[in-house]
């Protein structure tokens, strides 16, 4: 797969796709979603606590994007579009990442960081084949349930990020874990021996903080460093149960090198 020739990035998708980017990270901007945001990134950093920020992120979301209102109106389409919000796509993302909501997500960092997705449900080596004909589908159908996800992803990137500088405020890098059944069906771009690859992932994809966890989900493990710039999101960026159950980080994908652990 080829990346895309445009995003709406800062940094054009074959840079961000390198795995020198993950060596050499910089920081990554959605183009023009923090300066039409200020108001809410302006008062997020006079807010010492971070459940205190992540209360008033999600009270942004609920009063710009009306999802408070979904009682209200008139029709099921109507009800359901706002009921259909950024929650319950990374709630769906947890149970089944090919489901048609993790076709939106990958959909995502495709149109913003340029990235196209690997797979989806099957593997996809073109635009022009029939499984991301397939994939194209899934997305129609999610988008046409819900209203402005990608808008709404697009400040959750962005609040992700400016928390994650907080999380992790003196360093560019950490180190996750992924666990797969199916090692061998990854692009391998390079073996670097001692256990070393450069290995090309799909365009969002799970790992954890916990390498015992990471066996949970496969007999392959892979260790790795991952800039912050491309962590989308996070296990305890929310309060409640999104992705805390195994401690999980969303992450945008590309070129990794790895550590095939024993």
């Amino acid at each position: 797969m080829k990346y895309g020739s445009f995003n709406s990035c800062n940094l054009p998708p074959w840079v961000i796709a390198s795995h020198h980017f993950n060596a050499n990270p910089q920081l990554l901007e959605i183009q023009g979603v923090k300066q039409a945001n200020r108001f809410l990134f302006d008062k997020l950093r006079a807010v010492a606590s971070q459940q205190e920020r992540a209360a008033i992120f999600m009270d942004f979301m609920s009063v710009k994007f009306q999802l408070h209102h979904w009682e209200q109106q008139s029709t099921v389409p109507a009800r359901n579009s706002i009921k259909n919000n950024y929650l319950r796509f990374l709630s769906c993302w947890m149970i089944d990442s090919n489901s048609i909501s993790g076709a939106v997500l990958k959909r995502w960092v495709e149109s913003r960081i340029g990235i196209t997705p690997t797979f989806h449900k099957e593997r996809i080596s073109d635009i022009n084949s029939k499984a991301y004909f397939n994939y194209s589908v899934d997305v129609m159908q999610g988008s046409a349930c819900t209203s402005a996800i990608q808008s709404q992803l697009d400040i959750l990137f962005e609040y992700g990020q400016f928390e994650l500088r907080r999380k992790y405020h003196c360093q560019d890098v950490i180190t996750l874990y992924r666990g797969t059944h199916d090692a061998e069906e990854y692009d391998i771009l390079e073996d670097m021996g001692d256990r070393q690859q450069i290995v090309r992932l799909n365009n969002l994809v799970s790992f954890t903080l916990e390498e015992e966890r990471a066996w949970e989900f496969g007999r392959t493990v892979w260790k790795t460093q991952v800039p912050l710039a491309k962590i989308f999101f996070y296990n305890d960026l929310l309060p409640g149960s999104i992705l805390k159950g195994e401690d999980e980080y969303m992450i945008i994908g590309g070129e990794y090198r790895v550590e095939r652990m024993r």
